[in-house]
């Protein structure tokens, strides 16, 4: 892999990464927990393994696919910012709602309902658009996207929980995670 793809693709993962890093998390146990949603984060790890874990077997990228790389981790970058920044301490990696959870319908949540989960697709596709032979980037986006369908259920349950017609109706016009696909 030469240098300028390799300096690509940390920096993806970099930009996507720093918010995350950067939040003062909210340390207070959450008011309510639902762990099933761990499966889906077992599943999603399982999706980047098998795109690093191709390396192993594969040649440098052709040229075509260093735009649409360039571009999955520009979107991922920019969706992980604005969500992290919009939805601040209520982030957390567990499923759960704070004492004070309120539904956050701004900024990139004007556009999809999980806009973190939009961003690791956007690394995911970044990641194997550049590493990957395309039927392992196949599996692995299966993968991914059964596990985050298992967090999105789970999570989508809760805030219907709590916030019931006002979800629903924010759900029936909001796509979950990849904007126009219902």
């Amino acid at each position: 892999m030469s240098i300028g793809l390799l300096v690509m693709l940390l920096a993806g993962w970099l930009l996507w990464m720093i918010p995350f890093i950067r939040l003062k998390r909210n340390r207070q146990k959450p008011a309510r927990l639902d762990r099933r949603a761990r499966w889906g984060i077992v599943l999603e790890a399982v999706a980047y393994w098998l795109l690093w874990i191709s390396v192993l077997w594969r040649q440098p990228p052709a040229l075509w696919r260093i735009a649409p790389a360039a571009v999955f981790f520009g979107l991922g970058a920019w969706l992980s910012w604005a969500a992290v920044g919009t939805l601040g301490k209520q982030w957390r990696i567990d499923a759960g709602l704070n004492a004070d959870h309120e539904l956050v319908r701004t900024g990139p949540y004007r556009l999809v309902r999980h806009p973190i989960y939009a961003s690791m697709l956007c690394t995911l596709l970044g990641t194997g658009t550049l590493l990957t032979p395309l039927p392992i980037l196949a599996i692995s986006l299966v993968l991914f996207l059964v596990g985050t369908e298992i967090r999105v259920r789970v999570e989508d349950g809760l805030l219907e929980s709590r916030f019931g017609d006002e979800f629903r109706s924010y759900r029936a016009t909001v796509s979950a995670y990849v904007p126009f696909v219902r």
